[in-house]
This record gives C-alpha cells, sequence and structure tokens, in this order.
C-alpha cells in the first residue's frame, strides 16, 4: 500500500516552500547557537566560556528555533500541501507573521539584554525584541492552524494511504488548535501576581504538552511517507493507520475537562498534562511503528534517491523508541530529562528532515544529493544518540540540568565521562545539522545561468 500525497501545482506549492524555506532557516540559527551550547557545558573546554547567561540565552533561542520554529513551519509546509486553494491570501499572511516573528527571536539576543527564563516547552527572553518576536510568529501559527482547519480536502476513500495521511494532517491540525486554546486560557486564568519563571512555565504548561501530541502526529505521516517512498511494501492498511491517528487524537480532549476540572496553577493541573503526554502519548507511535518496522523487516534494500529516505526513517525511529524508554527513568530534575526530550525532538527532527528530501524536488527544486544526504540522518543521529547516552550517564550521577560552567559540579569520573560524551556527540550530531542544511542549499539554489 502507497502512503503519498499529490503536491499541487498553484499557490499552495509556493506557500509550502515557503513554510519549508522558513524552518530551514530556523534550523540553521538554531545549529549556530547549539555549537556555543555544547562548547558551554563540554568539560574543559567550557573553561573558555565564563559568560554563563549568555549560555542560557543561547539556550532560549537555540530550543525556540529548533522545536517551536522548525517544527511548526514543517507543519506549514504539510498543511498547505494538505489544503484547498481556499484562503490563500491568509496562507500568505500566516507565513508573514510567522518570518517576521522568526527573525526578531533570532536578532533577540543582539539588541540588548533580557533575562533567560528557561520555562518548559517555550523558554523565553524578558525582552522587547523576544517577546514581539513570539507574539508575531504565535500569531502566524495561530492563522495557519485556522486556515488548515477551514481549507481541508477531502479524505478520500478509506481504501487509499492519501486517506490516512490526509487524516493524519487533519488530526494533527486538530491538536494544534487545542494547543492554541490551551495557551489562551492559560492566558486568562492565570493570576496578577505571577511574574518571571513561575508565570510562563505556567503560561505553556498544558499547551506545550498538546504540542507534543502535534509534533508526534506529523512525524507519524513522515514515517507512512518515508516507508513509502523508500520502497518499503506495508501491509498496513489505510483504515488501520487512520484508526492509530485516531488514537494519537483521543488524548488531547482531556484538555478542556483538565481546564475545567483544576485551575492553571494547581498541583492536579500539573500532574495531568504530566500523565497525558507520558501514557497518551505512545498510543498512535507504538502500534504504527510496530507496523513499520514489520514492513521494513521484510523490504528489500532501498535504493537511489530512497536511500536517504529509508536512513532518516530508521534513525527517527531509533531515537524516539529511545527517547520515549528514557522517559521512564526520570526521577528529579537532572539532565535525564533533556536525554528523554532531546530523542523524542531529533526523532521528529529526522523525520522531517528525510521527508525534505523527498519533497524537494516536488517544490521545484533539484533532488538532493545521494551520497551526503544517505550519510546525513547516520551523522546526525548517531551523534544525537551518544549526546543523549551522556545526558542518561550524567543524569545517574546526579548532573542538574539547565546548568552550564561551574554549576555542573563536574567532580567525579563519572560526570565528566557522561558530560564528555554528551559533548562529543553533541558536536557529531551539529555537523550531521549542518551537512543537512548544506545538501538542501545545494538542491535549492538557483541553477547556473537561471534568470
Amino acid at each position: 500500500m502507497e502512503f503519498s500525497l499529490p503536491i499541487p501545482d498553484d499557490g499552495r506549492r509556493q506557500i509550502a516552500a515557503g513554510w519549508l524555506i522558513l524552518g530551514l532557516a530556523a534550523l540553521l540559527g538554531s545549529g549556530i547557537f547549539s555549537v556555543l551550547l555544547v562548547l558551554a557545558r563540554t568539560p574543559y573546554v567550557q573553561n573558555f566560556f565564563p559568560w554563563v547567561d549568555f549560555f542560557h540565552t543561547a539556550l532560549v533561542v537555540h530550543v525556540d528555533l529548533s522545536v517551536l520554529v522548525w517544527f511548526l513551519a514543517f507543519g506549514g509546509a504539510l498543511w498547505s500541501l494538505n489544503s484547498t486553494p481556499r484562503f490563500l491570501g491568509a496562507g500568505r499572511l500566516a507565513l508573514l507573521f510567522a518570518t517576521l516573528g522568526t527573525v526578531a527571536i533570532a536578532a533577540a539576543p543582539f539588541s540588548g539584554a533580557g533575562e533567560a527564563l528557561m520555562s518548559n516547552y517555550i523558554p523565553v527572553l524578558q525582552q522587547t525584541w523576544f517577546l514581539a518576536g513570539l507574539l508575531l510568529f504565535t500569531a502566524g501559527f495561530a492563522a495557519l492552524t485556522l486556515r488548515a482547519m477551514g481549507a481541508i480536502p477531502p479524505v478520500g476513500p478509506w481504501m487509499e494511504g492519501v486517506a490516512a495521511l490526509r487524516f493524519g494532517l487533519n488530526t494533527a491540525a486538530v491538536s494544534a488548535m487545542l494547543a492554541l486554546i490551551a495557551f489562551a486560557w492559560s492566558y486568562f486564568t492565570l493570576p496578577e501576581f505571577l511574574h518571571g519563571k513561575p508565570y510562563y512555565e505556567l503560561l505553556f504548561w498544558g499547551g506545550g504538552h498538546v504540542l507534543q501530541f502535534t509534533y508526534t502526529l506529523l512525524m507519524l505521516v513522515a514515517w507512512l511517507w518515508l516507508a513509502s517512498a523508500s520502497g518499503a511494501l506495508l501491509t498496513l492498511s489505510p483504515r488501520v493507520a487512520l484508526i492509530f491517528f485516531g488514537f494519537g487524537l483521543i488524548t488531547i480532549f482531556f484538555t478542556p475537562i483538565i481546564y475545567y476540572s483544576y485551575p492553571v496553577t494547581s498541583v492536579e493541573h500539573i500532574k495531568l498534562f504530566t500523565w497525558l503526554m507520558r501514557y497518551g502519548g505512545s498510543l498512535a507511535a507504538l502500534p504504527l511503528s510496530l507496523a513499520l518496522l514489520h514492513g521494513l523487516w521484510h523490504a528489500g534494500k532501498a535504493t537511489g534517491s530512497g536511500q536517504p529516505l529509508r536512513a532518516a526513517l530508521i534513525a527517527s525511529m531509533i531515537l524516539f523508541g529511545a527517547g520515549g524508554a528514557i522517559g521512564f527513568l526520570i526521577s528529579g530534575t537532572n539532565v535525564t530529562i533533556p536525554a528523554h526530550y532531546h530523542g523524542n525532538i531529533v526523532g521528529v527532527t529526522l523525520a522531517f528532515m528525510g521527508l525534505t528530501y523527498h519533497l524537494l524536488p516536488q517544490l521545484g527544486f533539484r533532488a538532493p544529493e545521494v551520497k551526503p544526504a544517505r550519510l546525513q540522518p547516520w551523522l546526525y543521529g548517531g551523534g544525537q544518540l551518544l549526546h543523549v547516552l551522556g545526558l542518561v550517564i550524567s543524569g545517574g550521577y546526579g548532573v542538574q540540568r539547565k546548568v552550564a560552567g561551574a554549576a555542573q559540579a563536574l567532580d567525579s569520573v563519572g560526570r565528566v565521562t557522561g558530560m564528555g560524551l554528551m559533548g562529543l556527540g553533541g558536536l557529531i550530531s551539529i555537523a550531521g545539522g549542518f551537512l543537512f542544511i548544506y545538501v538542501c542549499y545545494r538542491a535549492m539554489r538557483p541553477r547556473a545561468g537561471a534568470s
């Protein structure tokens, strides 16, 4: 069974290409900031970076560009492809707002001092440029989501793979809308006396958890598409895939119930969203990944342009699975927590990277060069696997998260070894990330002699 989407040849394709370019630019910016992050936490090298405050500033921008902007921009590309020609003006406006917001977020560290608040899901800088950029990007995301909900194409016959992918993208759009509602609900119900990190932590807690479902659903669409495009003959029927996507959506409908039942500031509110993601996040991913593993096990070797896609799919599944498993090891506030979400985040990123390779020639660009594109997922994924392993080891020795320099208290061989492995893996993955940008740049640059 083939799972793929038709690519429209009109304004929708141009808007999708614009979202993809925005996502790639955000990924490049996050890569630049990640170089400083890894060096600032690597033993011995960190001594050359005494400005710990810049570590936190770089961490804020790195996280927001590599997760929030990159993920939602790629979602914007997929939702634009999976739409009718209605409301194209709203689609262009959404892209404009999101682009302006991204530029302001990336420029914020160079426009004046601002306190870095490491709130979960969306860390912030208390600074005018950053907050203005975040608001602009949110406006673009809201317009994007409204268009995705208002220009939904017919799903089509349930016996076709395209129907499953369209339904999966529709469930992701519903999840995104619920995330926006959760953000607004938290904003209007938070008490006025809250300020600083506690304010933003609670503001983004509910919606941030729901956004993780959005990212996962988009990743599952990418997995099915990559499997088909790389030559894996899946025995999974579209109807069963559609049911799995439904499982991924069911749990987030508890969101309004949680908001109705408990105040945003209550312990119950915080715990219920944690449990919602911990136990509901795998309802779609686990059975779908098992079906994909069965198909990959019986699939022949990928050839030609399918090789990078297969590599990205396998690497994505390994990292996402590792991140999910590490989640059950979390105890306290040590670096096991970033090990967990790095695995999940990188799993999503690898799926989007692979699908980018597949979409580039369909969006009017050249096909990526096979050799570097085939190496890139293993380089990036392998480095991130070492990075995650180093964090797990360090977490076992009690190294705390969101600290750098002397605050890490690297006073034992185990702690130094773990964080050293983290640094080595981080540098390897950075090389893989820049290789991805390079491969995409080579495919997207204008042809010689083109007007």
